[in-house]
């Protein structure tokens, strides 16, 4: 990968973090007190809510940061190592987790009129298509597998050459 490449994608991963602090710290509590005067219409406390989207931006930044070290594994050119498995199970976890939250997100909407029954379909829509995210970072995984499974094996004969050699 090119350091060029490494360095763009290096400044979009920090831009999206340093958004989603700005989210954390100013949008939630804006939305806090956005929602305080609708509190009779909704079924669940604004809390619940406040909680669940705090929880959504904080799989967003775990799924950030796993990415930014497995971009350090590419430019060391250890990515193709059994530690980058770790990070690409902790993202698999906080898509599940992202999943989640969104069905919980939709469950806290469906009862009562203050949310009309679309709302909580397109809700549904979205964490079906969170889970097919974490599907293919899934089967992302099971490449890495093999391709770290090659490069032991080509170490191993290259190893074996030498001794012959």
């Amino acid at each position: 990968m090119g350091k060029l490449t490494v360095v763009a994608l290096r400044i979009v991963l920090g831009v999206l973090l340093a958004g989603s602090l700005f989210v954390q710290a100013v949008m939630v509590p804006l939305l806090g007190s956005d929602l305080e005067g609708i509190d009779a219409d909704l079924a669940y406390p604004v809390a619940a809510f406040l909680v669940v989207v705090i929880l959504g931006v904080v799989t967003a930044q775990v799924v950030l940061v796993c990415v930014w070290r497995l971009l350090t594994m590419v430019r060391r050119g250890t990515v193709f190592s059994h530690g980058a498995f770790r990070y690409v199970h902790i993202m698999i976890g906080a898509f599940v987790a992202a999943a989640l939250l969104v069905f919980a997100l939709g469950v806290m909407l469906a009862p009562g009129e203050a949310v009309a029954p679309g709302v909580v379909l397109l809700v549904g829509g979205v964490v079906v298509a969170v889970l097919g995210v974490a599907l293919v970072v899934l089967v992302l995984r099971m490449l890495l597998a093999q391709a770290v499974a090659r490069d032991v094996e080509a170490a191993r004969m290259q190893a074996e050459l030498a001794e012959v050699i």
